[in-house]
């Protein structure tokens, strides 16, 4: 993935873990400040910018991501495609490929703005928080995904009724269908009526 000043900023040079530094903003989406990650999750929120990302196949199934076990936010759970937090100073849809290809392995195809959603939702399993201002994309999966294991327990594309039989069996991250309710108009637009969405 190319490097983009925001990335270059918040990247180490030695190897040494730093602090992942997060957007805060006002009710508006307007930038106000910055917060350390683990910071902004902590009871009861402070409302930062985030992204989420939906890609589908050829055949108009979403990709599902199970979260890694080894995550301190939401582990083990299913949610969207991928979805996560830019840098200050990175543009959103720079972000949502930038961490799509580092989790999946893959650069999306045909990427497109889906709208925002500001929601509150606390995670019951970790007592975190998330207050954020999130940016929705939709796109297409093109390519051959490389998970790292690090990120990503598991995958899975998924039909409309295959989706609603799976949430109905195995735990989702809290803020899934609040996002995915948001981005269906984006959805349906990308998939056609056909597939359901």
């Amino acid at each position: 993935m190319p490097t983009t000043p925001a990335t270059a900023a918040n990247s180490s040079s030695n190897g040494a873990a730093e602090a992942i530094m997060l957007e805060l903003v006002d009710e508006n989406g307007n930038t106000i400040g910055t917060a350390e990650k683990l910071a902004a999750h902590q009871p009861p929120g402070q409302l930062h910018r985030a992204f989420s990302v939906f890609l589908f196949d050829e055949q108009g199934r979403m990709l599902l991501q199970q979260r890694a076990l080894g995550k301190y936010h939401s582990p083990g759970v299913w949610s969207n495609t991928c979805c996560g937090h830019p840098y200050p100073g990175e543009a959103p849809f720079a972000a949502a490929a930038r961490r799509t290809h580092e989790e999946l392995g893959i650069s999306p195809s045909l990427l497109a703005a889906a709208g925002t959603v500001r929601y509150n939702h606390p995670d019951p399993a970790s007592g975190l928080v998330e207050q954020e201002f999130n940016h929705l994309f939709v796109g297409m999966a093109q390519e051959q995904l490389r998970p790292d294991p690090q990120e990503v327990g598991g995958t899975a594309f998924v039909s409309a009724d295959e989706l609603a039989e799976r949430h109905a069996a195995a735990p989702f991250s809290a803020w899934f269908l609040t996002v995915l309710d948001a981005a269906r108009p984006a959805i349906r637009e990308l998939t056609g009526p056909a597939a359901g969405w």
